[in-house]
């Protein structure tokens, strides 16, 4: 089968940073299913790993964790699917990733695709939905919220992958009041398009901003990318008790500031269920079900700001280079002709 791999670790203008190669059809596991991928999103992950992951000896390393396509074949033990249905999923990163022309993937992180997208709409959700539903509600826990009191959720990067599922989950499925952080005028306006009540400018001081808006304080912080360098103002806008959830490698976070308040700190890894197989490893096709359902009702709205055609070495180096810019508002996906 095609697949786009990479044998060193290059900086994307490499020529042999990521290489057109052929592999072998992959071997089922008893949960797997084997998925014709149509489509696969770029995300930072594809990016860190293709720059400085481990690489295995005398073999390619294949990235891609976020992919829409069709079951064309199942495990013993796989029962959630049938050869032939449209399904979407971020999959394991310890496995082989979805930048291939066939795909081993364990169904109980599957989940059927929305019948309202098509796939490189579908590719562009999983793994930002799977993050931000995580983070929302099995980390910050945001539905045990006391409902009397006057709860606001401040995502730090609102504009990104995470962010722009993390606002519309909050704004739908919850009653905080979602305020997101921007600085330029499109990325405001995207935030606020996609759930936020309100937007604050990062490149300024946070309290000042709040205070105009009539709030004293934040009862949830979401830390979507430069956590460490915002440590400081998170403990000035958060309550005493609050929750802070963060995505992000800071280097050297600095968590001394959060004690006198007691802060509550969280981190959201989407692939921990997976990594370590834990008893709530289907909660992801549970969750993938139910993102599909609030697509498909209107409630939530796809995030593909940018489509590349033709799944090759050119077309994910092309979308690993607009990740690495640092600049994009929603997502690129790399998709079949």
């Amino acid at each position: 089968m095609k697949a786009i791999g990479f044998y060193r670790n290059h900086p994307i203008d490499h020529p042999q940073a990521l290489q057109d190669i052929e592999l072998p059809t992959p071997e089922l596991r008893d949960h797997d299913l084997l998925v014709e991928v149509k489509a696969v999103s770029v995300n930072p992950v594809d990016t860190k790993i293709r720059r400085r992951g481990d690489i295995p000896e005398g073999s390619a390393r294949i990235a891609g964790w976020d992919a829409a396509g069709i079951v064309r074949a199942t495990g013993p033990l796989a029962t959630r699917f049938k050869s032939g249905d449209r399904v979407w999923y971020a999959g394991d990163i310890t496995r082989p990733g979805c930048n291939s022309e066939l795909h081993a993937v364990d169904e109980r992180v599957v989940g059927p695709m929305p019948t309202s997208l098509d796939f490189a709409q579908a590719a562009s959700l999983p793994l930002t939905a799977i993050t931000a539903w995580e983070l929302l509600f099995d980390r910050l826990r945001v539905h045990a919220a006391e409902p009397t009191d006057d709860n606001v959720l401040l995502v730090i990067g609102a504009a990104g992958g995470v962010g722009s599922i993390l606002t519309q989950l909050a704004r739908e499925l919850t009653g905080v009041t979602v305020v997101g952080t921007a600085s330029r005028p499109e990325t405001r306006e995207w935030v606020l398009a996609h759930g936020a009540h309100h937007v604050l400018d990062h490149r300024q001081p946070w309290a000042p901003q709040l205070a105009a808006l009539g709030i004293e304080h934040v009862t949830h912080v979401a830390g979507l990318n430069d956590s460490a360098s915002y440590v400081p103002q998170i403990a000035a806008v958060l309550r005493p008790e609050g929750q802070f959830a963060l995505i992000d490698d800071p280097v050297g976070l600095d968590i001394g500031p959060f004690k006198a308040k007691s802060i509550s700190i969280h981190w959201e890894l989407m692939y921990t269920r997976v990594m370590f197989t834990t008893g709530t490893i289907a909660r992801q096709h549970a969750l993938l079900r139910r993102v599909a359902q609030l697509v498909d009702r209107g409630d939530l709205k796809h995030t593909l700001t940018r489509r590349i055609d033709g799944i090759n070495a050119a077309g994910l180096a092309e979308a690993h280079a607009l990740v690495e810019a640092g600049n994009m508002i929603g997502k690129v996906v790399v998709a079949d002709r």
